[in-house]
């Protein structure tokens, strides 16, 4: 069972990986990268100051604890459990990967952090947020989407590398929002 599942997701990856095109090859580039979306978070940071004032200060010392749970967890934990390579240093497809320019990637890519900081971020903030921000929770849905697809197109994960890390972090989310409901509830 465990090999069939192996075999349909590099199947998934290589026809996703081979997707690729010059148009897509810089925006995807992008997508992955992580200094590009300081501007993104910029932007996020002041929504919330403005919508929370002093209350935001806690909002992002939670997304803070997120972030580094989700990083910790799947950077560290996971990928040195499994120890699964990830697609661009696997022997067997080497010459049929697409690689953008940010190369290979580290040796283990299950799962991509990429992914679990990308949607543990966006599903926090769609529970955080009221209904008047209901096209921005639709643009930070995308956001994570975009970004977990890109970490295919680029050739460094397997679909599941991002299915997994995108259910990890919003489970994590869920969990970080609730303590953080929980605190603010008997604080206020």
């Amino acid at each position: 069972m465990l090999e069939k599942i192996k075999q349909l997701d590099t199947e998934l990856f290589l026809y996703l990986n081979g997707k690729h095109n010059t148009f897509f090859d810089p925006i995807m580039y992008w997508a992955s990268d992580k200094l590009f979306w300081i501007p993104f978070y910029l932007i996020i940071i002041f929504l919330l100051v403005r919508e929370y004032k002093k209350q935001s200060i806690y909002i992002l010392i939670s997304i803070g604890i997120l972030i580094a749970l989700c990083d910790q967890i799947a950077s560290h934990l996971i990928k040195n459990a499994v120890q699964r390579l990830r697609p661009s240093h696997e022997p067997i497809l080497e010459g049929l990967i697409h690689l953008s320019k940010a190369g290979p990637g580290g040796q283990y890519g299950f799962v991509s952090s990429h992914s679990a900081n990308a949607f543990g971020l966006a599903t926090f903030l769609i529970l955080l947020l009221p209904k008047k921000y209901t096209p921005l929770k639709w643009i930070l849905g995308f956001w994570a989407i975009l970004v977990a697809y890109s970490r295919i197109y680029n050739g460094v994960h397997y679909p599941t590398d991002v299915i997994v890390a995108g259910l990890i972090g919003m489970i994590l989310a869920y969990l970080v929002f609730k303590i953080y409901s929980k605190v603010k509830l008997k604080y206020s």
